[in-house]
């Protein structure tokens, strides 16, 4: 077992006192509640996916021993934790279920926080436009699923226009439907002659070449490809991940790296650059989105404690653990995000190195997410 930490900073987290306290009378009551064992609600954590919880579809590091620790004898959550992933592609539901069967633990919707659930804050600016969503697994299903009316996959969308991918015939692969999935429904418009109003790119693109092909089309246009140019549709990333640790043993390309690919060719072959928006760690407002839900995760014991003890605001967290496996990103969004927040940077994913990361250290660096959440439990005193 390797630690690397900045002691200093573990001294001032455990001393920090949150502003909401600073009175006499607040101090005692955190005090009542500090002596009524419900430490463990002080703190939450938030855990990326790919390199620390998982490697493919492999749970690594110990992780399954680490997530149980976080539940009660009765397997009610007693420590609020979530899933804070620049991955996605499939919606929270089905992500929730699938790490509960792989994890052996139970996993709540609400606790899984991936690249694209912020674009659930665009629904009343194209609730009712039509839109395209790219990206693996089902990006359209996702987004109807936060309740957008009008969208079609890549797929669904390329398929209207003919000769949009002029080498589609040699493209060999096909991909097999799901037991559960739905064939798609025939839309109710013309997709062939109204305007795309919004492009949102989900989870990693697979046909790179025939997305980039399509979105310059849509995006140069205007919002109908083979029109003459046109004001440039709203562009979004779900992350910007140049790599990310899949099941090879070296990184793999990530979102970011296509966002690169995009703007180069969009940049040489119009005469406006590209503009976009991206989401996904390390915005700092992703993280502020993780600590409003972590809240929301509070045991309900210790929301009624608070309430018995006069305080009418919800409790802000003493320190907030992110895991993760990404200096550029897990550890630069910490620290980006400040107080409440406490880096971990984990050995079983993208990084791989003896001492801490040289631009992006983190306050500990362990060699597994195991090795992490029995840090914070000695950290916080529940043994």
């Amino acid at each position: 077992m390797r630690f690397h930490a900045t002691f200093s900073r573990v001294s001032q987290i455990k001393n920090r006192v949150p502003s909401l306290f600073r009175s006499n009378q607040a101090s005692r009551s955190f005090s009542e509640l500090q002596s009524n064992d419900q430490k463990g609600c002080s703190f939450g954590i938030a855990f990326d996916i790919d390199g620390v919880i998982l490697r493919g579809s492999v749970p690594i590091g110990g992780s399954p021993q680490a997530l149980r620790r976080l539940y009660g004898k009765s397997g009610d959550l007693k420590i609020p934790y979530l899933f804070l992933t620049n991955g996605g592609g499939i919606p929270e539901t089905r992500r929730a279920k699938e790490l509960s069967e792989l994890l052996g633990v139970n996993i709540l919707p609400r606790q899984i926080v991936q690249g694209h659930s912020p674009f659930r804050n665009l629904l009343k600016r194209f609730e009712n436009e039509l839109i395209v969503a790219t990206g693996k697994g089902d990006p359209a299903l996702v987004m109807s699923e936060y309740g957008f009316k009008k969208v079609l996959s890549m797929d669904e969308y390329s398929s209207y226009f003919n000769g949009i991918d002029p080498v589609s015939q040699y493209k060999m692969w096909t991909t097999k439907p799901r037991p559960d999935e739905k064939s798609p429904l025939m839309p109710n418009y013309n997709v062939s002659s109204e305007k795309i109003k919004a492009v949102f790119v989900v989870s990693d693109p697979v046909d790179w070449g025939r997305d980039i092909q399509v979105l310059c089309d849509i995006l140069k246009s205007g919002g109908l490809p083979g029109k003459a140019n046109g004001d440039q549709p709203p562009l979004y990333f779900a992350a910007d991940d140049l790599e990310y640790q899949a099941s090879f043993p070296s990184q793999r390309l990530g979102m970011g790296a296509f966002r690169i690919a995009l703007e180069s060719v969009f940049n040489r072959i119009h005469n406006k650059d590209l503009n976009y928006i991206t989401f996904g760690k390390p915005n700092p407002f992703v993280f502020k989105n993780a600590e409003a839900i972590l809240s929301q995760l509070m045991p309900s014991s210790h929301l009624a404690l608070l309430e018995d003890s006069g305080v009418s605001e919800s409790l802000p967290f003493k320190t907030l653990y992110m895991i993760g496996d990404n200096p550029a990103v897990d550890i630069k969004g910490a620290r980006q995000a400040g107080s409440p927040w406490f880096s971990i940077l984990t050995r079983t994913g993208v990084f791989r190195g003896d001492s801490n990361h040289t631009e992006y250290p983190a306050d500990l660096v362990v060699d597994t997410v195991e090795e992490a959440v029995d840090f914070i439990m000695r950290n916080e005193i529940i043994l």
